[in-house]
Parts: structure tokens; sequence; C-alpha cells
């Protein structure tokens, strides 16, 4: 790998058509993980204008046994579905949560998937299907996320906090962002491009034409000012291009202006690109899909390795699969060396700090002495570490 680079990085809003199609998904997850902490569910959602489908795959006790549904189930999965778009926060005329057509097409899970996943005789609980499933954890930030994520996903939760507390009154809900950063010796420096791209109020908007020029400074001096607030001081600087709409107008959007499909973001999910994905989306999943539960726990492993500072950089490539084969090995060794027992080994995890709000653990500054008072991890050592955890395939049943 080389030492100087630009890396780019993009993150969706809430609002983006595919965001609210993963939410909606996930919404029906949490409803029947609710009514049965073992139930089955791969819900795939639409959305477009002024409609949401759901179809896919399930099995609920006290919702939908033997075929069929329960009294009242229809209704409050609709309602869950509202209540979600609702939180959103749309209410435009081509995508209303109160008023959008809503078709419920979801059905039994097929009996031949099922005996996969069922725990029979002297069987585990197993998993639906195969995949492969990738951890990722880098140092650059307080989240152990990429750098250039880790800020795209900030600047768009700085726009929605303050479009629902009306902070400024012309942002709508459909926005990405987009991060490229100039890294010298594996470690980010500058930001070379910015972009903001955000469904407006109307008039918000000038393309040199048509618009209002003032309307459209103000958008673009807040959005400026976002960027400004959200990365580390210095990395926006003279030489920094920053985009704002440039398109020109951005008054229809969500899913009015592009339809949205569930697991259609995997990579803004995921690490930004900077690590391999392995294709499978997470929303709408329940446990038993290993797309989900396999890499929430690659991502749980590789985190708690960077924290506890057991792992090494890795630049070339073509090492990449002996470390693989390496890599538990060594660890179980590490952890032997250090702790003594088996039921010491995880201590060194289990210190890697308490969770952020968003349920990320965070390095303790006992074994991160460079990280400042406000945690924050800027400036970097002299040479901040890429690694990765690789969890390989999961076999069907086991």
């Amino acid at each position: 790998m080389r030492a100087s680079f630009l890396f780019t990085s993009e993150s969706v809003s809430e609002g983006h058509p595919d965001k609210v199609a993963d939410q909606i998904s996930d919404a029906v997850v949490d409803l029947f993980l609710s009514k049965d902490p073992y139930a089955r569910i791969a819900c795939e959602t639409l959305t477009t204008t002024n409609r949401v489908v759901l179809a896919g795959e399930i099995r609920c006790k006290g919702v939908f046994e033997d075929h069929e549904w329960a009294p009242g189930a229809k209704e409050e999965i609709e309602a869950a579905v509202r209540a979600t778009v609702k939180r959103i926060g749309y209410e435009q005329s081509g995508f209303h949560w109160e008023n959008f057509s809503f078709e419920n097409h979801l059905h039994a899970q097929s009996a031949h998937i099922a005996q996969g996943v069922d725990e029979s005789g002297n069987k585990d609980e197993g998993a639906g299907d195969q995949g492969i499933m990738f951890g990722y954890a880098t140092d650059e930030t307080p989240d152990l996320l990429p750098a250039t994520l880790y800020y795209s996903h900030r600047i768009l939760e700085k726009l929605a906090h303050d479009r629902h507390n009306k902070v400024v009154p012309f942002l709508e809900p459909d926005a990405k962002s987009q991060v490229t950063l100039e890294y010298r010796n594996e470690v980010p420096v500058r930001a070379t491009a910015l972009v903001v791209s955000t469904q407006h109020a109307p008039g918000y908007f000038y393309d040199g034409k048509e618009g209002n020029p003032e309307l459209y400074k103000e958008l673009r001096d807040y959005v400026v000012g976002v960027f400004n607030d959200v990365l580390p001081e210095g990395f926006v600087d003279a030489d920094t291009k920053i985009y704002v709409n440039p398109t020109g107008r951005f008054e229809i959007g969500g899913p009015d202006g592009d339809a949205g499909v569930t697991g259609r973001k995997i990579i803004v999910d995921t690490y930004g690109g900077a690590a391999p994905h392995g294709g499978g989306a997470f929303s709408g999943k329940d446990p038993t899909k290993v797309d989900r539960s396999a890499a929430y726990v690659a991502r749980y492993l590789a985190k708690n390795v960077v924290a506890a500072g057991l792992a090494r950089p890795l630049h070339d490539p073509a090492q990449l699969r002996d470390r693989h084969r390496r890599a538990a090995v060594s660890l179980c060794r590490h952890a032997r060396h250090r702790h003594g027992s088996r039921s010491q080994a995880g201590r060194g995890a289990a210190e890697a700090g308490p969770p952020d709000p968003q349920g990320h653990p965070r390095a303790s500054e006992a074994q991160r002495p460079d990280l400042p008072e406000d945690r924050r991890l800027w400036p970097f050592r002299p040479q901040a570490r890429w690694r990765f955890l690789h969890l390989g395939k999961d076999r069907p049943g086991r």
C-alpha cells in the first residue's frame, strides 16, 4: 500500500430512499423479535412515490403461525412502518407517512430453509445460508472507523439533528455526503474535497441562471459551517474543494425522487470501501442470517483487537492469506501468555473502554496514551495503522 494517497467515502442520510427502506425492514424485525425472540424474519422493502411494499419470509409465534396471521398483526405492522417514516420526517406531497399506499406481501419461511436453521436432535441452531463476512477497525477515529466514513456520517448526523430541531428552515430529509482525505505516511492530514447534496425547501438553489442566489448562499454557508464544525481543525483549508448541491435544484427527493430498496447501501453500512465486503446486507434480517450476525461479530472482534493494541500494520495484500491463517493462533497464544488462563483471555478486549452512545467501544486512555482529553484521535501518532480481521466462510447448518 502506498504511504501517501487520497481516499474517499460517502454516507447517506436517514431520508435517503434506500435508507428509508432499510429502516422500515428493521422496524419489522424489531416488532417481530419483541413478540418472539426466536422469530425468523427476512423482510425486504421497496419505497417509491407514495408507496411502500413489504415482501419476504417470516415465522413468529403469536403473529404468524401455520400460514395464518394473528388478529390485528397486519395492522400493527403497518402502524410500525408508518411510524418509521413519520420519525424520519416525510410529510411531502410525493411521500407522506400518513397517506402512502401500503402493501404487505410477507409470507411463511420456507421449510427447506428452516430445516437448516432450527435446532433439532444433536444439531445446534444453524445459519440459513453460507456467506463471507468481514470485520474491520482502524485507530484513525474514536469509533475505530475509517476517517473518511466517520466524517461523512458525522456531517449527515449534524444535518439531521438541525433539521429535526428546526435550527434552519431549509433542510429536508434526503441527503448524501462525500469526504475525500489526503493521507501522508498513512495518516489523514487534510480534506481535498467535500460534497453535500441535500434536499431543500423551495427556492434554496442557484445554478447560475435560475434560482435565488441569496437563499442558496444561506444554505451553502450553513453546510460549510458544518464541515468546519465536524472535521478536525485545519482539515478544511483554502485548497479544499467544496461542493454543495452541485447539480442545482434538489426539491423532489426521497422515495418520490428515486425508488429505494433494502440492502443497497452496504458500503455505507460498513467501512466506506476501506475493507472488503462479502456482499450481504444487514437490514431486515434476524440473527440466524449470518450476513448480519457474523459481520457484527467480526466487527466486534476487530475493534477490540485494535483497542487492546494487539493488531499490527498490514500493508502488503500478498500477506493477507498467511496473516488470516495465523491470526487466531497468535491471538490465543498472546492471551494465554498475558493472562495465564482461558477464563481470563478476554480481559484485554473487555478493558477496551465503555461503548459510546452508538454502541461502539472506545479505546481506554490507559491503553491509548496518545488520545487527548476530548478522546478524539487528533493529532495522530506518527504511523496510524490500517487493520482488519476476516472471519472467512460460514457453513450452513453450523
